[in-house]
């Protein structure tokens, strides 16, 4: 025995047990602890957790309805729905998502509006989708692609439908166009509408009937993998697809009217002064939709927003010009029927005309005068310095109130986005907007539709309707037989005078436009077996300095006068509608006119001898 070792066994044994039952008292609690976890979990947190547990099994995914087809009057397809191959990326399959793009784009040129908006998705989307990079392939960049697939993973070339427009640029401004949804757009509206599509209707109809045109979402239950890859489909809602639409346009007079404007600048409104349908609603330039829906690069489009003739703008509902002598068949009416003038009283007119102590002198578009000139002779002569004694006499307000009743300087009505107001000046418009007083001379100039005076053609339209319809408003609408469906009603009441006779007078003035020794239009009378009541107007661009001449030719071509003609025939029964707006086109009766009767004639030669008017494709 080592005498230099002492154990205290009984100490030992004592601090053994005490650690013993340190030990285990700390595993009980654990254990208490664990069990008191456990059942936590399995009671008060089971719903919870139950429910993220099939999350994580099934995915919802949004399934995008088809857009509804539009078509016109005839039946005659305007806009539908084409099959079209789209490529994808899965960015998650994808180490080198630059790399990638790069070597795709010596395949399919691949833009940078096409790789913006591909990043902009991404951000929106989670790592396993397919993200859409290009949505339109050709046959050829399809074989491509299926050639260097090996190369290429997480890419895919996937079958969707793409918006096509059978007639090309025939009717775009009012047929309008679909494109890819942007960032502004989605949070203007509810996501959850557009979760599976990603273009929307841009303008026109297509913006205007949006919601009846895209449809209602559907939405599949999707099995997936832990990794959240789709393995089945469990269930499915199918989408509701958008609505068709059957338009009052007439592709084929639509046709007839846009190559009636030639290379000009401007627009032709043709509509049933009936019932306010619309046959033909034609702004020049255009474009041509089918581009823009297939994807237009931003540098395409940007172009295409900067050109000088604006081919992107619709002039017939949104071009505000002066309406110049287009308003004196209105305005002498409502002089009469004010009581400033009467139907036979004479207007000596010496081409001149003055205001007592004002040094400026009006004149007339006839520099030697009309000589004495009655109501009639005054609208189908369209003589200027008529209209400057009766503006003279009824002043500017009153002339406001009558010329607004007819709906000048009031909206159309017409359930398309982007009309534009006209403007029919008052002195409290004036002050209003300028912080000015009302002088005069302007009231002079408003007599022949010039100073701030301004219509666009849909309003010129509407208001000859409401003179064909002998004081009647209509409400030019685009869709057929549901006109009340465009959700509005007519801006303006109809017009009642104590004179009803009145109506019929200033018609037959309109008729004398035209088919009178003297008319300004009398050039487009001849051969016609029908009657046309119209009116010719010539807009001034610029302000000619007193004593100076205007000569066209000495003028830049964008500061030349622009021609205007509205008209309606037959004269005694009104079936059509005619408003011609061209930019810088000179002289009404010499541009103008001619292009109202080509459309004329067009639709009434449709009624009469049952010809099939644009009924041939494209």
């Amino acid at each position: 025995m080592d005498l230099g070792t002492f154990r205290d066994t009984p100490r030992e044994r004592q601090v053994v047990r005490r650690r013993l039952l340190i030990a285990g008292v700390i595993g009980a609690l654990l254990c208490l602890l664990l069990a008191g976890r456990i059942a936590y979990l399995q009671t008060a947190r089971y719903d919870h957790f139950a429910a993220q547990s099939q999350d994580n099994r099934v995915r919802i995914a949004s399934v995008a309805p088809t857009r509804g087809i539009i078509r016109d009057r005839e039946g005659r397809v305007l806009a539908d729905n084409q099959p079209a191959f789209r490529l994808t990326i899965v960015p998650e399959r994808v180490d080198d998502l630059s790399g990638l793009l790069d070597q795709l784009d010596d395949l399919v040129d691949i833009s940078a509006a096409e790789r913006a908006a591909f990043r902009d998705a991404r951000q929106r989307s989670r790592g396993f989708q397919a993200i859409p990079l290009k949505r339109q392939l050709s046959e050829a960049a399809v074989a491509r692609i299926a050639a260097n697939r090996h190369r290429f993973p997480g890419v895919e070339v996937q079958p969707h439908l793409i918006r096509h427009y059978p007639y090309g640029p025939i009717g775009a401004h009012a047929i309008g166009y679909v494109g890819r949804i942007s960032e502004s757009e989605l949070r203007s509206r509810d996501r959850r509408a557009y979760r599976g599509s990603s273009v929307i209707g841009k303008t026109g109809l297509e913006k205007a009937y949006e919601r009846r045109l895209r449809g209602e979402m559907g939405s599949e239950r999707i099995e997936t993998n832990a990794l959240g890859r789709p393995i089945d489909v469990i269930e499915r809602d199918p989408p509701t697809p958008g609505e068709d639409l059957t338009l009052t346009l007439d592709i084929g007079l639509q046709r007839v009217a846009e190559q009636s404007l030639g290379d000009y600048r401007g627009a032709i409104v043709a509509m049933d002064p009936r019932d306010g349908a619309i046959l033909a609603l034609a702004s020049q330039p255009g474009f041509d939709p089918n581009a823009i829906s297939a994807g237009l690069d931003r540098q395409t489009f940007e172009t295409l927003s900067r050109d000088p003739d604006q081919p992107l703008y619709n002039r017939a509902i949104s071009g505000r010009y002066p309406p110049g002598s287009v308003i004196k068949p209105f305005l002498g009416l409502a002089g009469v029927a004010d009581g400033a003038m009467t139907p036979d009283e004479e207007i000596h007119c010496d081409g001149t005309f003055r205001l007592p102590n004002v040094s400026r002198v009006w004149r007339d578009w006839k520099r030697e005068g009309h000589g004495d000139v009655d109501l009639n002779e005054a609208i189908a002569e369209s003589c200027d310095v008529y209209y400057y004694e009766l503006a003279d006499r009824m002043g500017i307000d009153r002339m406001h109130d009558w010329m607004t009743r007819f709906g000048f300087g009031v909206d159309s009505g017409l359930a398309l986005p982007g009309e534009r107001q006209g403007v029919m000046p008052s002195r409290a418009w004036k002050q209003r907007n300028r912080g000015e007083s009302w002088y005069r001379g302007e009231t002079i100039n408003t007599g022949i539709g010039q100073g701030f005076t301004l219509a666009t053609p849909i309003q010129m339209a509407t208001s000859t309707a409401m003179l064909a319809n002998r004081g009647a408003p209509i409400v030019p609408h685009l869709l057929a037989g549901r006109p009340d469906s465009d959700g509005a009603t007519a801006p303006v009441g109809p017009v009642r005078l104590e004179d009803e006779t009145l109506w019929q007078t200033t018609i037959d003035a309109m008729v004398d436009v035209v088919h009178g020794e003297r008319g300004t239009a009398r050039a487009i009378g001849e051969d016609l077996d029908y009657r046309i009541a119209g009116k010719t107007g010539t807009a001034q661009v610029i302000g000619i300095a007193q004593g100076e001449e205007y000569d066209e030719a000495a003028i830049d071509a964008r500061h030349r006068d622009h021609a205007l003609f509205t008209a309606f025939a037959p004269a005694t029964s009104p079936r059509l509608v005619v408003t011609v707006l061209v930019e810088n086109g000179g002289s009404g009766s010499t541009t103008a006119a001619p292009m109202a009767r080509r459309v004329i004639d067009a639709w009434m030669n449709r009624e009469e001898q049952g010809s099939e008017l644009g009924r041939e494709s494209r």
